[in-house]
């Protein structure tokens, strides 16, 4: 009943990579960590360790997600290769500063900070001009070295860090630059797989420094049995979200992506 559960939100987390690029970490971190705590007492390592498997968890979710999105968002002529590389480089590089820092932090910290992050986010997405609308004669603007350089650095340690997939920053950045809003998520998903693999490999190295294995099937914070049910949900998903694509009017795509960013948020704070 409980891989029933997690392959449930697995699909809602293939519907929102698909569709707002969010790469599952929005959906899995929270679900997961209210299950690993709600079956597992404060005593037990896999409940004091809840956070970072549930991050770490996410990562390894987020490649089968950001893949499979890709695929689909290339067929609709939705990805523009100038604004994937070499701002992916620069994500990646990123991405292994953000594992570190991750794996050496508290598990309340990670929480802490994944609350906050969305919170400014979902600020930021309603107070400044040029993410909710965008006006009709607008065209696309490249991006700057500067942001290709240090924006890409930033994307990949916060994202890495929360177990997002950066979709959080890369989204509202080229929805500034011009791009409506079905080009801005997809292009998320493959500016979220050196974040998802970086992260994943490095939160599978963390076993090295456990005193124990956490459990047979879970390889450093990594729950392998959790990653299988969420990803077979995920590329459900995905194919089911996929034909809505070109579907969704600009404006109101982008007035979802910020109400599902504050319901992950209002589920945070309840956990």
């Amino acid at each position: 009943m409980l891989y029933l559960i997690l392959a449930l939100f697995g699909c809602v987390s293939g519907v929102t990579t698909v569709l707002f690029g969010f790469g599952g970490g929005f959906v899995v971190v929270p679900v997961l960590y209210g299950v690993l705590t709600a079956t597992h007492g404060a005593g037990d390592p896999i409940g004091q360790s809840a956070m970072h498997i549930a991050v770490a968890t996410s990562t390894c979710v987020m490649i089968v997600n950001s893949i499979a999105a890709t695929r689909k968002h290339r067929r609709a002529g939705n990805i523009v290769r100038a604004y994937v590389w070499p701002l992916a480089a620069f994500i990646a590089a990123g991405a292994l500063l953000g594992a570190w820092a991750a794996t050496r932090a508290s598990g309340d910290l990670v929480r802490g900070a994944f609350i906050a992050y969305l919170g400014v986010t979902i600020l930021d997405c309603l107070l400044r001009q040029g993410f909710l609308a965008q006006h009709d004669a607008q065209t696309p603007q490249p991006l700057g070295q500067g942001v290709v350089v240090g924006g890409g650095v930033a994307i990949g340690a916060i994202a890495t860090f929360l177990g997002v997939g950066g979709s959080v920053m890369t989204v509202p950045l080229l929805r500034r630059r011009g791009l409506p809003m079905a080009k801005a998520a997809a292009m998320a998903n493959p500016l979220t797989l050196p974040v998802a693999i970086v992260g994943t490999l490095a939160y599978m190295a963390a076993a090295r420094g456990l005193p124990a294995a956490l459990a047979p099937w879970i390889v450093g914070y990594v729950d392998l049995l959790a990653f299988a049910a969420l990803a077979l949900g995920s590329l459900a998903g995905i194919r089911l979200a996929a034909p809505l694509i070109p579907r969704i009017p600009d404006r109101l795509h982008a007035r979802v992506y910020v109400l599902l960013l504050a319901l992950v948020m209002l589920s945070m704070l309840l956990i």
